[in-house]
């Protein structure tokens, strides 16, 4: 991944992409940082959890500047966001997770939502870079409130 994104900045700079540079910038460094703190390469499994990350970090500080009336940040927050998931694996819809969910669940046995852990812990694996692990969390406790029910 990081070579692709190398190969990114050298294009953004010929054509003079400024918002793009500055974002693939940022998502470079980030990577660079995980692998000096860890004292190894970043896998691709790792640096899609960091872009979820920086995604996340994001979607925080659109909300921030819309409360405090800053449309302008919050539009430059959007197309980072934009940028930094075309390099995450293709999401899966609500739908696909939920289906995830259920067979999980049913494969673990789970009872309910005291058992979330579980279910969390197999499913962030198995959809890692292809879902937020929020929508997830979300979607595994409406489905364990129905077994509830």
């Amino acid at each position: 991944m990081k070579e692709r994104i190398s190969q990114d900045i050298k294009v953004a700079l010929k054509n003079k992409e400024t918002a793009r540079l500055s974002t693939l910038r940022m998502i470079l460094a980030e990577l660079q940082h995980k692998e000096k703190e860890k004292g190894i390469p970043v896998d691709d499994d790792t640096a899609c959890q960091i872009l979820q990350s920086m995604i996340r970090k994001r979607k925080e500080a659109i909300e921030q500047y819309l409360k405090g009336a800053r449309k302008d940040l919050a539009e430059k927050e959007q197309q980072e966001i934009h940028i930094i998931r075309t390099y995450l694996p293709e999401q899966l819809s609500e739908d696909a997770i939920r289906e995830h969910a259920r067979s999980t669940i049913t494969e673990l046995g789970v009872r309910g939502p005291q058992e979330i852990g579980k279910v969390m812990g197999v499913l962030v694996k198995k959809l890692s870079g292809q879902a937020d692990g929020s929508t997830i969390s979300r979607i595994v406790r409406e489905e364990l409130q129905k077994l509830e029910s």
